[in-house]
């Protein structure tokens, strides 16, 4: 082999050791890179998950849709679990305001979640998610043939309103005022399943409740729309709680309600948009 051909083979045998020393470190810093990008703050791990308990206090009225959206909550989230305290608006806020554990309150009125956001116990500002219209709630088959909301003072009619402090019946009396009409009921409810029930049962011939609670309850009683019920409609406005021991399923669980899908569960059960 000539002196030349020698020099040419080692020159080819060093720039092929060279090549194969850069496919190594370009293979090492591709891994350190891969390494980096997947411990940086805003890659997904399983801490990022979200998991434990979220507790709800919610008004009656809304009782059958949560029920729906929590179990959806539940099935988007593994590892997670909604509980729910139904009720009185204006009970529940008093239970709050008194250190009851929860992390999101959903109330039937904007007077209601005032006392919680007067009390320094909401974190950010309540947000209104849904309304929700009065309606008449009669026996099946509307025996009594009630027409309107005057039809209701009719003396021989045992009428169950709820309660003036909780939002539906502050709702019914404001309509009554609309009208100008004055309405005894033979007893007034804590919240407005509790006037529904009344009606189920036959110990009513009527009840002034929610659209909403007339649309849950199926062939159980029948409905009878009034003009007053407009000049009556309840804003529902939600909030995360402040001593919330949960915040970011609190926060997912109220994204949830007022994103397309939980809006879509809401009107179907009949509540109207926000």
């Amino acid at each position: 082999m000539t002196r030349t051909a020698r020099r040419t083979r080692r020159t080819l045998q060093t720039a092929a050791a060279g090549a194969a020393a850069l496919l190594a470190l370009s293979a090492c810093s591709s891994s350190d890179d891969s390494s980096s990008a997947s411990d940086s703050p805003g890659s997904a791990s399983p801490s990022d998950k979200l998991s434990g308990t979220v507790t709800v206090f919610a008004a009656a009225s809304l009782k059958e849709s949560f029920t729906t959206l929590g179990k959806e909550f539940e099935k988007a989230h593994p590892g997670t679990k909604v509980t729910f305290s139904f009720g009185g608006s204006d009970s529940l806020a008093a239970s709050i305001t008194g250190g009851a554990p929860a992390d999101v309150f959903a109330s039937a009125s904007p007077k209601t979640m005032k006392i919680v956001t007067d009390a320094g116990d909401a974190s950010g500002t309540p947000a209104t998610f849904v309304r929700n219209q009065l309606e008449i709630a009669t026996l099946p088959g509307n025996p009594d043939k009630i027409s309107s909301l005057k039809d209701l003072t009719d003396s021989g009619l045992k009428v169950v309103l709820c309660d003036k402090e909780v939002p539906c019946g502050a709702a019914a009396q404001k309509a009554l005022d609309a009208a100008g009409l004055k309405l005894t009921p033979v007893s007034y409810e804590q919240d407005v399943k509790s006037a529904l029930t009344k009606v189920e049962l036959k110990e009513a011939d009527a009840a002034v409740v929610y659209k909403t609670d007339v649309h849950a309850a199926g062939g159980k009683v029948e409905g009878v729309d009034f003009p007053e019920s407009a000049d009556a409609i309840n804003d529902y406005p939600i909030a995360q709680l402040k001593d919330t021991q949960n915040a970011d399923a609190a926060k997912a669980f109220i994204a949830l309600v007022q994103s397309p899908e939980g809006q879509k569960v809401l009107t179907e059960a009949g509540f109207l948009k926000p």
